[in-house]
């Protein structure tokens, strides 16, 4: 059985769309779709609000913020002893270089919070005889240490104050030794040496293996304390940077805003120039570079070792050889010569086909003009997006730092076997611990629990990112949605603009949120299930970076090839099955396959407009970030003499310019999804247009006049064009 146009069978395409008299655009008498679905989403939400609220009951974002002493107290938070104690200070830090640090998560040394970090080089014993240094040297000792009542051993053995003090500065709030860099040495208060405590010479290296050790732990990385303190100097230069040139960037992403709006709305009069200035320039420069293909061939041939072929000398690392023989450009010019044919057969036989995507590229642009507010419904999606990365980002931090504070045993003694088990602070000085290892202590080590709460938080972590994920995905789908529905009216009022609807958004996005919430919520879940397989697969892939296993690596190299594809695959087909639902009505499955099927019926012209469009934005896309970035170039390197006393004193002129260009792109980014949402929707009512009408006077085409020349079709005469001038404007209505 064959349908109507094309000789597709309905069975492997689907029906073509009919002829509905009543039809007159999106469907307004409609009813609410998946419901099932909805209701979960509603539970789901509620559930994600619950889960917000207990994270909220037992996390502590301090545990985030603020470093944490031994004894479990936060550094610099009011209310507190410590309230004017902001930086903690490691009593040895020499001691951080042992692996331990980073298995056990916890420097094995006696962390205290003081108000400054030492700013010379001393020890115990110096001090001790030294009253007039003693006054200094004891705000790092423990809170009301009396030094008469202990032998220096006994005070050092059990860490009442610090065995030495080495020049420091504060770095993420804590004191980390001084380095710096003299002619290619690392030193520390010019010193590259040193004695501890115990009298024995070290080396500054030895600190900064320490340093590098404490560092790991605290930021999860390798990086050196040299290169983090290093960067937070360059950090508070770009902070300066940007506090001087802020409002000149802000002038630069106006500019780009105002230019991505006036490229959308002379589109109309530029797709075409542009495509086919961009594809001639295209085949001249594979034309030419079959040319010196061809010379370069000609040029070798008859040279002495340059027609040996490339299998006679196989694989070369030095990819100049393959160039010294005259197979080689042998092979690119048949292969531009190939690509140079493919594209002009693709022109000559595709051109109608070409027409059709400019077409629909300019009627976007008209559509974009009639309905304005279009352009500005971004701003609604960022701020429902800033929402759920805000709800995300603060459940995930609250429910990070919901543990209790864990204490464990630390010992100088090497073969104390009490070192790194758990205890209870309040108790330690009674038990047998401190008789069997002497000088050991019960110190705050990390925040976890045992509680059947805190076993799961990994599995809340899990949900968390998963409902973000799905919120995101639903917020994207909702937008799409809107913007289709508004542009629908467009294309289905029979005179533009008279007949388009008022608020054509506004009605639209009332209809997605009453009535579709079920399948936009449907549509998203499907993305974020597989959006969350890809997570664990890359996470999964971080993890096993080091393992010698060839065969699980290509598998799991594999499976995220695959997912990848079927994430693009997913996203494509749920952005035309909001469009037909936009449009008609109808639940997810339905109006997904009623696109499928639409498309597929017409599957080059899906192709060429696909690649037109992407082709066209893209190239927009770099024009308008790449003219406002020449611009804000000769602006910070005050080459424009007309305002080069405006120019603010930079550290790094890159700064602005990088974030205006970068911006720039965004800004355009964002016009131009709504712009591709135009030309998408545009094209699915176009091809169903073809379907349902004839040009006849009960079935008149909806598309415009352009459209109708190209494929040569006519609207005989609309209803309410009736003539008022005899033959003559009979003929012109025609």
């Amino acid at each position: 059985m064959t349908g109507p146009k094309g000789g597709y069978y309905k069975a492997e395409l689907g029906e073509p769309h009919k002829f509905d008299p009543t039809f007159k655009g999106p469907v307004h008498k409609r009813g609410c779709t998946d419901v099932l679905c909805c209701v979960i989403f509603v539970i789901i939400i509620l559930g994600y609000i619950a889960l917000g609220t207990v994270a909220w009951m037992h996390g502590d974002p301090r545990k985030v913020v603020y470093p944490t002493d031994s004894y479990g107290q936060f550094c610099g938070q009011q209310g507190t002893p410590n309230a004017n104690k902001a930086i903690l200070f490691y009593f040895n830090i020499l001691q951080c270089a042992n692996p331990a640090v980073l298995i056990n998560l916890q420097c094995p040394t006696t962390q205290l919070c003081v108000s400054k970090c030492p700013d010379r080089f001393a020890t115990y014993i110096d001090m001790k005889y030294s009253n007039k240094e003693w006054e200094y040297y004891k705000q790092f000792c423990k809170p009301g240490f009396n030094n008469n009542h202990k032998s220096i051993a006994q005070v050092l053995r059990d860490e009442d104050c610090p065995s030495m003090i080495v020049p420091s500065r504060p770095f993420l709030q804590r004191c980390f030794p001084d380095f710096i860099t003299r002619n290619g040495t690392l030193t520390v208060a010019n010193k590259t040496s040193f004695k501890d405590g115990n009298g024995k010479t070290r080396s500054v290296v030895d600190l900064r293996d320490a340093a590098n050790k404490v560092t790991a732990m605290q930021q999860g990385n390798k990086s050196g304390i040299t290169s983090l303190l290093d960067a937070k100097e360059v950090g508070i230069k770009i902070f300066e940077d940007y506090a001087s040139s802020w409002f000149w960037i802000l002038v630069g992403l106006v500019i780009s805003m105002l230019v991505s709006l006036l490229f959308i709305l002379l589109l109309r009069y530029t797709a075409g120039v542009l495509f086919w200035m961009v594809i001639f320039g295209v085949i001249a420069a594979v034309g030419y570079g079959i040319w010196h293909c061809y010379w370069e061939y000609s040029s070798l041939k008859g040279k002495p070792a340059s027609d040996v072929t490339i299998s006679d000398i196989g694989f070369q690392t030095d990819f100049r050889v393959y160039l010294q023989l005259s197979q080689t450009w042998l092979i690119f010019m048949i292969s531009l010569a190939v690509i140079e044919g493919i594209i002009i057969l693709i022109l000559i036989f595709l051109r109608n086909r070409v027409h059709i995507a400019i077409a629909l590229l300019k009627e976007g642009s008209k559509a974009i003009g009639c309905i304005m507010s279009t352009l500005f419904y971004p701003i609604i999606t960022f701020l429902l997006l800033a929402l759920c990365i805000a709800y995300w980002a603060v459940t995930a931090v609250f429910l990070a730092s919901s543990g209790e504070p864990v204490y464990k045993v630390m010992s100088t003694l090497p073969d104390c076997k009490y070192t790194n088990l758990t205890c209870d602070p309040e108790t330690f000085s009674q038990s047998n611990v401190t008789k069997l290892c002497p000088g050991s202590q019960c110190t705050f080590a990390f925040y976890g629990g045992e509680s059947l709460y805190h076993r799961y938080i990994f599995a809340f972590q899990l949900c968390n990112l998963f409902i973000f994920l799905w919120l995101v995905n639903f917020t994207i789908a909702l937008g799409q949605c809107t913007l289709a529905g508004a542009f629908a009216s467009y294309y289905w009022a029979l005179r533009k603009p008279a007949d388009i609807p008022p608020f054509p958004l506004g009605s639209s996005f009332g209809r997605a949120l009453r009535y579709h919430t079920g399948s936009l919520a449907f549509g998203a879940l499907i993305l974020s299930i597989v959006q969350f397989i890809r997570i664990i697969l890359e996470y999964l892939d971080h993890k096993l970076k080091g393992a010698h296993n060839a065969f699980s690596r290509f598998l799991l190299c594999c499976l995220k090839c695959c997912f990848w594809c079927l994430e693009h695959f997913i996203k494509f087909m749920n952005r035309n099955a909001y469009i037909m639902m936009a449009i008609y009505g109808k639940n997810f499955c339905v109006s997904a396959r009623d696109a499928f099927f639409l498309l597929m019926r017409n599957v080059m012209r899906v192709a060429v407009l696909d690649k037109v469009t992407d082709f066209l934005l893209f190239l927009g896309k770099l024009l308008i970030s790449g003219s406002v970035g020449v611009l804000a170039f000769f602006f910070f390197t005050r080459r424009i003499p007309v305002i080069q006393e405006e120019v603010p004193s930079l550290n790094y002129y890159w700064v602005p310019l990088l974030t205006v260009i970068f911006g720039s792109y965004m800004i355009a980014h964002g016009f131009f999804n709504v712009y591709a949402m135009c030309v998408d929707t545009l094209f699915l009512c176009f091809l169903s247009d073809l379907e349902k009408n004839d040009g006849s006077v009960a079935r008149p085409y909806y598309m415009s006049s352009s459209l109708r020349a190209i494929l040569n079709k006519k609207n005989r005469k609309r209803p309410e064009e009736k003539p008022r001038g005899g033959k003559r404007n009979q003929k012109r209505h025609s």
